[in-house]
C-alpha cells in the first residue's frame, strides 16, 4: 500500500532493548528508538522511550526549530524546563517550545515509558478535525 507504512514496536517491556548513540554520551543510551526513518516520516519525528528507575537524561538541551510533545504512558518522572521542576505520571502530556531548556528523570520504581513527537513550531496550519474530509464509501470490515 502506497499510503501507509507500518512498524511493530512490540511489547513495552521490551523497549529497553533499543539503544541510541548520542554524540554527548560515551556509550549508547538504552530504551530509545526514533521512528522517522522506519516509517518514512517527513513532517515530524517520533521516538519511543523507556527510562529505568533512578535514571535520567544527563544533560540539558533545547531545540532550534522543533517543539516537542511528551506523552507519558507509564511510570513517574520529574521534568525541569527553564529551571522549573514538575512531576509527570501516566497520562501526562507536556509540550515544550524549542527554546525551553529541558531534562528529565525517572523518580518511580518502574520504567518511565513515554512517546516524544517533534514537529517544526508554527508549521501546523489548522487544529482539530478541520483537515479531514469524509470519503463517500461504505465502511466494510
Amino acid at each position: 500500500m502506497s499510503n501507509i507504512t507500518r512498524f511493530e514496536a512490540g511489547p513495552v517491556q521490551n523497549w529497553d532493548s533499543w539503544s541510541f548513540k548520542h554524540p554527548l554520551l560515551s556509550k549508547p543510551a538504552p530504551g530509545k528508538l526514533f521512528l522517522g526513518e522506519k516509517l518514512g516520516l517527513d513532517g515530524m519525528e517520533v521516538s519511543l522511550n523507556t527510562l529505568p528507575p533512578g535514571r535520567g537524561v544527563p544533560f540539558y538541551h533545547r531545540h532550534r526549530r522543533h517543539e516537542e510533545l511528551y506523552l507519558v504512558l507509564a511510570g513517574e518522572g520529574e521534568f525541569q524546563v527553564d529551571g522549573e521542576r514538575f512531576e509527570v505520571r501516566e497520562g501526562s502530556a507536556i509540550r515544550i517550545a524549542p527554546a525551553g531548556v529541558r531534562t528529565w528523570r525517572n523518580i518511580g520504581e518502574t520504567p518511565l515509558v513515554y512517546v516524544v513527537i517533534q514537529a517544526t513550531q508554527g508549521s501546523l496550519e489548522q487544529q482539530g478535525i478541520e483537515d479531514g474530509e469524509v470519503v463517500d464509501a461504505q465502511v466494510r470490515w
